[in-house]
């Protein structure tokens, strides 16, 4: 199962010429032949300005230590890129159920997707 694995990949700065390996939440599951994964970019540095679409993830959460993030860090749902599965670097973590669920409502607000709970 790859979605909600915190990853590490090189993920491309805004003038797509250089690129940084950085931590990056997986949102799908391998998709088509080529393994494609849509990742949401994460990062340490503190927003200005949190949007309603970003999901902070705190070292003083219960789930927080299994992520593998080292800091304070932020999903920024509205930063999303899809790869190969081959691109990924390496496994460093995974989000609990609590944080898939607050990044999936992050998701449906970015997208203005409503969503029935059960």
């Amino acid at each position: 199962m790859t979605r909600g694995k915190v990853v590490l990949v090189p993920f491309p700065f805004d003038d797509l010429e250089t690129h940084k390996a950085r931590p990056a939440i997986c949102l799908t599951e391998p998709l088509t032949r080529h393994r494609h994964i849509v990742l949401a970019f994460v990062t340490s540095r503190q927003p200005d300005e949190l949007l309603d679409t970003d999901v902070v993830l705190d070292p003083q959460d219960a789930e927080f230590a299994q992520t593998g993030l080292q800091a304070r860090s932020t999903i920024r749902t509205h930063r999303l890129l899809t790869v190969a599965s081959s691109v990924i670097k390496r496994e460093i973590g995974v989000l609990s159920p609590i944080m898939e669920s607050r990044v999936g409502d992050a998701i449906a607000r970015l997208f203005r997707i409503s969503i029935a709970k059960e």
